[in-house]
């Protein structure tokens, strides 16, 4: 059996660039999308993208709320994404920080968190990926850190309509072309 052809991935990071960062962000209630986020996914899927998520979620080590919260979160956005006419295909997080509450979760260096490699590295180890051709969106420059040491090219969003951030920054895909 042969391999699937490779895709291009376009991580994002949560925080700031799906939604408001508005401090550990845990219940739906708090939640409000970036304006532009559901359609960006919705345009990059529609292009043949894998859409992945990578967060950093200390939030959970420092025992803020729980991985079940966490989950339940990324279950609503899925919900509203679908609405939307677009989908992620995979959440990844790191809990772990160097001053998590939990000792489970107590790391000096977390290898997944960002601005270390690991959730994207994990990615393109569990997906299809074509890591030339992918691109990661975040907001801090740990995350640009995490693409750069991940082999990923990348761009800071400031803040704003994500889908005119895209398109100003000529990073949309093209509509109706499907990688081989």
């Amino acid at each position: 059996m042969s391999a699937p052809p490779l895709r291009p991935a376009l991580f994002l990071d949560r925080d700031g660039v799906l939604n408001e960062d508005r401090g550990y962000v845990s219940r739906w209630e708090d939640f409000r999308w970036i304006e532009g986020a559901r359609e960006a996914v919705a345009a990059f899927n529609r292009a043949g993208w894998l859409v992945i998520v990578v967060t950093n979620q200390s939030g959970v080590g420092r025992g803020y709320y729980t991985e079940d919260a966490m989950h339940e979160l990324h279950r609503r956005m899925s919900q509203e994404l679908a609405a939307a006419g677009g989908h992620i295909d995979a959440f990844y997080h790191a809990p772990q920080h160097p001053e998590a509450q939990a000792e489970a979760y107590r790391h000096p260096d977390p290898p997944l968190r960002k601005p270390n490699p690991g959730m994207l590295l994990q990615a393109m180890q569990d997906w299809p990926i074509d890591r030339e051709a992918s691109l990661m969106i975040g907001d801090k420059p740990s995350d640009l850190e995490a693409a750069e040491r991940a082999g990923v090219r990348a761009a800071l969003f400031e803040g704003g309509d994500l889908m005119a951030f895209l398109a100003k920054e000529d990073l949309l895909p093209n509509p109706g072309v499907i990688p081989e």
